[in-house]
């Protein structure tokens, strides 16, 4: 109620960022972001080498029956666990958990879903890992800006994951132009091929944030 009532005295942008700074910097205690941060860390990791899978409905041929059947999805949880620790622990969390996965990667622990080592930096791969970065932070900042609710928490996961896209396709034009076969090759693989799977655990993100956010009280 304060940052609305300062917004609506003072029109000015210094007192809307001033709000934005006060809503973001006091809703996760200091305590809270770092515990998220740690958890970020321990989701992304354990998250790169699971596969998330769909329960769907289907006819058996006994008397047309139905019955649960699974369906794997082919990405890993790492998207979900960038941005559910923007959208829990705040853009601090995100930008510091994802920073430590990806120091311990370089430096040599197989944390990546390849491995891990400076080599990895010549992979087109490796620009999508940077956009963890972004798309934590961006969905962190944003996920705070209002009250939480599920069109905020689709906001936040949305805009993490284009954030995470785009870091991603300027790695790799970088790093394989003028080779543009390369380049088309690899964003169809890294882009184009994983995206509806993406969206799909985004989806879940999204409600697990808001009803873990609503339970967590800020």
């Amino acid at each position: 109620m304060l940052c609305i009532t300062l917004i609506i005295l003072d029109q000015n942008s210094c007192t809307i960022l001033y709000c934005i700074y006060f809503l973001t910097e006091t809703l996760v205690p200091k305590p809270l972001q770092l515990m998220w941060a740690l958890s970020g860390l321990l989701l992304t990791i354990a998250s790169t080498f699971i596969q998330p899978s769909m329960l769907l409905p289907s006819l058996t041929g006994q008397g047309n029956n139905v019955a649960i059947e699974s369906m794997s999805i082919s990405v890993t949880m790492q998207i979900g666990a960038v941005l559910i620790t923007g959208c829990l622990g705040g853009r601090y969390a995100a930008l510091l958990s994802q920073i430590t996965y990806i120091t311990l990667g370089l430096s040599g622990f197989g944390v990546f879903y390849q491995g891990g080592g400076l080599s990895y930096l010549k992979s087109p791969a490796f620009g999508y890992l940077l956009g963890f970065v972004a798309g934590g932070w961006l969905c962190g900042f944003l996920a705070f800006l209002r009250p939480p609710s599920l069109g905020q928490m689709a906001i936040s996961c949305f805009g993490g994951l284009l954030a995470i896209h785009l870091v991603g396709i300027i790695y790799l034009v970088a790093i394989q132009i003028p080779n543009f076969s390369a380049i088309q090759t690899s964003f169809w693989q890294y882009s184009v091929q994983v995206l509806s799977g993406q969206f799909l655990v985004v989806c879940a993100t999204i409600v697990i944030a808001t009803i873990s956010r609503k339970l967590l009280f800020y």
